[in-house]
């Protein structure tokens, strides 16, 4: 269970009804799975930045979602560019879950997820490529995830990526800072980023 769960901070079990419709949507999603018929699923994570929507498919981590956007919105964008078969399935994400728990606590510095890229295509993902592999504690800038992707022209292009970055924290697009150093655009926002890099103590954090 995660470090930050409401269950815990609230210092109470869930009511036994929720507790039986938590089973029922498990027995579900094992069905689902095993006749493959679930081709995402989702779970959520309680953490430092709020609650966290969390996607995959067979390949891997697909999205990642901050709760300011619509947990409805996510799905159906799932939904209409994956599959309709999305079903909450949490146990499809314990990995994932326990991962994020572990970077947010301070334990894991580099997560060891598959991911899917199937939302992202071109010189965007070749962005994202190129933003995955900078370390953690360490930043990089627009212009120089431009140059890794092969378009060192291309900043404003490889900004627009990593403002769409459809798996943030896991692709460390907060580690993109400006050419001078300021925090410049995140998709969680800007205060998001601050807290992502003081808790790796990044330079310019």
């Amino acid at each position: 269970m995660s470090p930050f769960s409401i269950e815990e901070r609230a210092g109470s079990m869930p009511p036994p009804a929720a507790g039986r419709w938590a089973a029922l949507r498990a027995e579900l999603a094992e069905r689902a799975e095993a006749r493959g018929l679930l081709d995402v699923a989702y779970a959520t994570v309680d953490s430092p930045l709020g609650v966290l929507l969390v996607a995959a498919t067979p390949a891997g981590m697909v999205r990642l979602a901050f709760d300011d956007e619509p947990a409805d919105a996510v799905l159906a964008e799932l939904a209409g560019r994956l599959s309709p078969r999305v079903l909450y399935a949490p146990a499809r994400l314990d990995g994932a879950r326990r991962e994020l728990d572990e970077y947010f606590d301070g334990r894991r510095t580099r997560f060891d997820l598959a991911l899917d890229w199937t939302l992202t295509t071109g010189f965007r993902r070749a962005v994202l490529a190129a933003t995955a592999r900078i370390p953690f504690g360490r930043t990089g800038t627009y212009s120089s995830v431009a140059t890794a992707a092969g378009s060192p022209r291309a900043v404003r292009a490889a900004g627009t990526a990593l403002a769409t970055n459809p798996i943030p924290i896991v692709v460390p697009c907060h580690r993109v800072l400006r050419s001078d150093g300021s925090i410049g655009q995140y998709r969680g926002g800007a205060g998001r980023k601050s807290a992502l890099l003081r808790l790796e103590a990044a330079p310019n954090a």
